[in-house]
């Protein structure tokens, strides 16, 4: 560059050029650092983000799932409280329905241990009987809902000693199930020199309707 020949407006062309070299300079390395900027926290930064914010909504919503457990156990807790009562007062004066299966040999067992021997037992179709309050219903309009319970009726014949027969009504009475006599008929057999007899009757047993409905 010849100095001798330089002007003022070469001079100030110059400068205005280098300035805008510098300009460009400080605009580029601002753009590329905006540009890191932004590879960085789309490649790195927010799948972070997002996986931590996942990770705490998945936190909050156990956390609700956990407070709603504690407090359904809490519930059925109180409730099998309130339940138990009526379950041990059910629980011994009602028959399940594989103890009615099983009321031959029970009463077989008493029979037994008294000398006598259940010639007949025959279980009859449960009798449904209606809450207080509610009319009798057909069997196609009954809900459970309606029922107290059912009565099972059972034909039986029992032969043997009349002393052993009145023990052995007595040892049924003191069972905990809820058991009647409701009818019965007594006759000695005739020619028979141990005084056998032959008692023939009905006694009804009781079930939940959620046994035999």
């Amino acid at each position: 560059m010849d100095l001798k020949n330089i002007t003022v407006s070469d001079l100030k062309e110059k400068l205005l050029t280098f300035a805008d070299k510098k300009t460009l300079i400080k605009f580029g390395i601002g753009f590329g650092a905006i540009l890191v900027f932004l590879i960085i926290y789309y490649a790195i930064l927010n799948p972070m983000v997002k996986s931590r914010k996942a990770t705490y909504q998945d936190k909050v919503l156990k956390e609700e799932e956990i407070s709603n457990f504690e407090y359904e156990i809490v519930t059925i807790k109180k409730r099998i409280k309130d339940l138990t009562p009526i379950y041990e007062k059910t629980s011994t004066l009602f028959h399940s329905k594989a103890e009615v299966e099983d009321l031959y040999q029970s009463l077989s067992s008493y029979a037994a241990a008294n000398g006598l021997v259940i010639s007949k037992i025959e279980k009859k179709d449960p009798i449904p009987v209606f809450k207080p309050g509610v009319t009798k219903q057909t069997k196609e309009n009954t809900t459970i809902e309606m029922l107290s319970h059912y009565k099972i009726p059972v034909d039986y014949e029992i032969r043997g000693n009349f002393l052993g027969f009145i023990k052995f009504k007595r040892a049924v009475s003191k069972s905990k199930k809820s058991l009647n006599f409701d009818k019965e008929t007594i006759t000695v057999v005739q020619n028979d020199s141990t005084g056998t007899i032959t008692a023939i009757g009905e006694l009804t047993i009781v079930g939940l309707p959620d046994d035999f409905f």
